[in-house]
């Protein structure tokens, strides 16, 4: 289905939209210790991934949409790239389950800044924050696997499961994006 110009609906997510393969660029993650680096947030805070006690959950997502503006050229063409709203209202409405499996912590990350990302958080009615890697720092310092459209660098999505600074469980690829947080939901049941 391609949506006509203009009318773009970034919470719905198309039956045909292709499927991201696993191309090795998450392996390294599992194990790794998260880098001493502050991400700004959309609650106007600082977030340092590696200073947080117990355990976190971190949602990662190219890009969020915005209903009536065109996402880029060949956008649902792109594996992956369609389902950023999606992906973040499942974990919205699941964040209790989240905290119930022992979640401390939920946050988004992309590489949007967050003026732009506040814009989404809001509209979502998100009970948690957004980082923003705009700067690329985390993104670099531990090589995410990203891919490069119409000028931006974004992230591959993905769920990475930290417990006190230390990548534990690295979900990827992600598909289809509304189903991540029940995915990530039934590893915290199973690991118990």
């Amino acid at each position: 289905m391609t949506e006509a110009p203009g009318t773009h609906n970034p919470e719905f997510l198309p039956t045909d939209i292709p499927a991201p393969q696993d191309d090795g660029g998450a392996r390294h993650l599992t194990g790794a210790k998260l880098p001493n680096i502050a991400l700004p947030t959309t609650d106007g805070t600082a977030i340092n991934l590696s200073k947080l006690k117990g355990r976190t959950v971190v949602y990662v997502y190219p890009r969020t949409g915005v209903p009536g503006v065109d996402p880029p050229d060949g956008w649902d063409q792109i594996p992956g790239a369609r389902g950023c709203t999606p992906q973040s209202c499942s974990f919205r409405d699941n964040l209790a389950e989240l905290k119930r499996l022992g979640v401390a912590q939920l946050y988004g990350l992309s590489t949007q800044d967050t003026a732009y990302q506040k814009e989404a958080a809001t509209r979502l009615h998100l009970p948690f924050a957004i980082l923003s890697d705009e700067k690329l720092a985390l993104t670099r310092a531990i090589n995410l696997p990203t891919f490069f459209t119409a000028g931006m660098t974004l992230l591959k999505r993905m769920a990475l499961v930290i417990d006190d600074g230390v990548i534990g469980k690295v979900f990827y690829p992600v598909f289809p994006p509304d189903k991540n947080a029940a995915e990530v939901i039934a590893w915290l049941q199973r690991s118990r």
